[in-house]
């Protein structure tokens, strides 16, 4: 496994013994897919108070408005892997990454210029579609880079992701507390995040070419894959794990901006910062958490990290104090960095069905973001928006219970 190491310190334009550089090439360029998606969805829900200013929704009406882009990423779930499989990743991600940034850009122009609460809507579904088919594709892409590899490196894009989540929350702050228009904000940051993605997405791994002679076969093949994967208790179980997971991330992103302005009395700039320190502890988490995965296994580092976000989430809503609040915020981040990522590895275990399993985990872990937002929003019309968040730590318990099906299968690598 020495070659194992030394590709984890080399640097970007040098390669390690064993790893050929179009592995590590592609390794930079998943990276980077995965910052600029973060920043694309982390830069909307900085603006969210601002939207909900401008478009006067109370807390329900917003949740029912947050669910057009969940809707959009769950549509595209059950087909994004077949589809990555049948365009390959480079592709796939190029597509996915037009309705991103023409979602950003509609529903930007629609709420700052127009009010127009119908053309957010769509907007959001454009983001969402195009975010949930660019999610299956970089994290097929990230698995096989990782196997490639030999080590554990999928959350590591992950922090990649919440880097970019760090950043556009980081200019969102900056553009509320300057003033910035929700429409120039968002439109910028679309260019942005299209001409990088794309750029990225050219260095992914070549897909191997495919007999146009069987293509019928394969495709039968592909079909069946999926159903197949329906029917695995493994492959289930996993999804529901997710599910858990993603609406303990999801929640957050939605909800915690809002809560903390609502609940805190903060302004909207302060309100995005707090939701900075979240993404800033899924960061930390998802950097330093491939050593302890790899150190101590998947089972032992995920029950650590769950408890560790229900301490937190509970001190969040029920510190009754700004500063330990945000502690816990920090440490709610820290512990919902891991299980997202180490979830989607685990559905990819063999690399053969690896797109099937992840489309499958990927419709039932994002169902956690079409329901999430309503039934919080709903909740929050009645407790406040700050208490409805207490939600997150009683699912947190029983997902306890999911962990141990995360163990790798016999025979992939990872192998703890």
């Amino acid at each position: 496994m020495s070659s194992t190491a030394d590709a984890s310190t080399a640097g970007p334009g040098s390669a390690p013994p064993g790893v050929p550089r179009a592995v590590l090439a592609a390794r930079n360029g998943v990276a980077a897919v995965f910052a600029l998606n973060g920043l694309a969805v982390a830069s909307w829900f900085s603006r969210v108070p601002a939207v909900r200013e401008a478009l006067g929704l109370s807390a329900g009406q917003l949740g029912l408005l947050l669910l057009a882009m969940s809707a959009g990423a769950l549509l595209a779930m059950p087909t994004a892997g077949l589809v990555t499989q049948r365009l390959g990743a480079t592709r796939t991600v190029a597509v996915s990454v037009l309705l991103v940034a023409g979602g950003m850009t509609v529903a930007g122009m629609s709420a700052g210029f127009a009010g127009f609460l119908p053309g957010v809507a769509v907007g959001l579904f454009l983001f969402g579609y195009g975010s949930g088919t660019c999610d299956v594709a970089m994290n097929i892409e990230g698995t096989a880079v990782e196997r490639r590899l030999g080590r554990t490196i999928l959350p590591r894009f992950h922090a990649a992701w919440s880097l970019g989540s760090v950043a556009g929350a980081g200019l969102g702050a900056a553009a509320a507390r300057a003033g910035v228009p929700v429409a120039a904000h968002l439109t910028v940051l679309a260019v942005v995040v299209l001409a990088g993605t794309l750029l990225g997405a050219r260095s992914f791994l070549a897909a191997g070419g495919a007999d146009p002679g069987s293509a019928r076969d394969v495709a039968a093949a592909r079909r069946g894959s999926l159903l197949a994967a329906w029917r695995e208790p493994r492959t289930l179980l996993i999804g529901l794990f997710v599910l858990v997971m993603a609406f303990t991330e999801g929640s957050a992103n939605d909800w915690l901006a809002v809560a903390f302005v609502d609940g805190y009395g903060l302004s909207e700039a302060a309100g995005a910062a707090v939701f900075g320190v979240f993404v800033v502890g899924m960061t930390v988490g998802r950097t330093a958490g491939t050593v302890a995965l790899d150190r101590w296994g998947r089972v032992p580092v995920l029950l650590g990290t769950i408890l560790c976000a229900g301490v937190g989430a509970t001190l969040a809503v029920l510190a009754g104090s700004g500063p330990v609040a945000i502690a816990g915020v920090a440490l709610w981040g820290l512990g919902a960095s891991l299980g997202f990522p180490v979830g989607l590895s685990a559905a990819a275990d063999d690399e053969d069905r690896a797109p099937a399993r992840v489309s499958v985990v990927g419709v039932i872990g994002y169902s956690a973001f079409l329901g999430g937002p309503p039934l919080l929003g709903l909740l929050g019309d009645h407790v406040g928006t700050l208490r409805a968040l207490i939600v997150v730590p009683l699912l947190l318990l029983p997902a306890l219970a999911l962990v141990p099906v995360i163990r790798p299968l016999a025979g992939s690598r990872p192998t703890r």
